[in-house]
């Protein structure tokens, strides 16, 4: 079980960091110049390529089982931090309150960042099958 959370903190650490960086540069410079929509489909491939080497790499680093189960809790236990950071992210920085925050999820832009992360939970147990 410490193999599987400590996997899920490196994952999570690794690819929020770079999200964070990626969103800072994306709100600041790439949306004023061509829109939410197309920065955000600008920034998922980057962010989803990263995540699946991320996930690769944390498996292998921490010795994660090859089972699917200790592969999905690694995953699920990133994705809940990933969400709890945006939250605060949310709350803290951009003023929203939590209703504000779920609601982006409604457009599309919000709803294909969720799709990405739904995706980074999955790595993880995705990668079990790929050589090591």
């Amino acid at each position: 079980m410490t193999r599987i959370i400590a996997a899920a903190l490196a994952y999570f650490a690794t690819v929020f960091g770079l999200r964070f960086l990626l969103g800072t540069l994306r709100v600041l410079f790439v949306i004023p110049r061509i829109g939410e929509t197309a920065a955000v489909l600008l920034e998922l491939p980057v962010m989803l390529t990263a995540s699946w080497v991320a996930a690769g790499w944390c498996v292998r680093r921490f010795a994660v089982p090859p089972r699917v189960a200790p592969r999905l809790a690694m995953g699920l236990l990133a994705f809940a931090l990933v969400m709890v950071a945006e939250l605060a992210l949310a709350v803290i920085l951009f003023g929203q309150s939590p209703a504000q925050h779920f609601a982006s999820f409604r457009h599309f832009a919000g709803a294909a960042g969720l799709a990405a992360q739904i995706g980074y939970a999955l790595f993880p147990a995705l990668r079990r099958a790929q050589p090591r």
